[in-house]
């Protein structure tokens, strides 16, 4: 699938190699790029669950029973400050030393859990998109065994496959192909990621 933005935007053809993991909740994502971290190699993490937790100090009466961008007095406005602190983790990321980063979640995360939900968002909100371009997007499935819900994660299993399939086709969207990561161990999944990238 063609997409302009994706051919011709300087920032896709820097040095630095941007790759993107990113998953629904419990997909043993989180543990996957800890041990990249680990390994060595630089990360960018998750902004969403600090976010989470300082409207819930903010607002204590505020029920948080559903993903936050349903539960927050102002879903527009999270959605907002989500996006632009992912933005700004992509800017951040510039000075990065070395060839490579990972991101826990990118740009488009924020456009694909606001699909899931059914909240609608312009064009204008969608351009960071197509503006800030990663390299590589690796998508972990849903994985029952190890769905939990707790403070910070609110979606029920059923909820969080719909959040993949979500994820899946906004990133294919705005032109990226997308690259499975299989179940398995901690260990088997990094060593298939550093395979696929070249780095073992």
């Amino acid at each position: 699938m063609r997409n302009d933005y994706f051919c011709t935007n300087n920032n896709y053809l820097l040095d630095l190699k941007k790759v993107v993991i990113t998953g629904g909740p419990s997909t043993g994502k989180t543990s996957v790029i800890e041990n990249l971290e680990k390994n060595g190699f630089p990360v960018v993490h998750e902004l969403i669950r600090s976010m989470t937790s300082l409207e819930k100090n903010e607002d204590n009466a505020n029920e948080f029973a559903v993903n936050p961008i349903l539960s927050v007095k102002d879903p527009k406005k999270f959605n907002q400050s989500l996006l632009d602190g992912r933005i700004q983790q992509y800017v951040d990321a510039e000075n990065t030393s070395g060839k490579i980063v990972f991101f826990d979640r990118g740009i488009p995360d924020v456009h694909a859990y606001m699909n899931c939900f059914g909240q609608t968002y312009s064009e204008e909100f969608e351009k960071p998109c197509h503006t800030y371009r990663y390299h590589q997007i690796l998508l972990m499935p849903p994985w029952k065994e190890i769905h939990v819900v707790d403070n910070e994660r609110f979606e029920s299993f059923e909820e969080a496959q719909q959040v993949y399939e979500h994820l899946k086709a906004t990133y294919e969207k705005v032109g990226y192909p997308i690259t499975i990561v299989p179940k398995g161990s901690i260990e088997e999944r990094t060593s298939f990621i550093l395979e696929l990238l070249n780095l073992k």
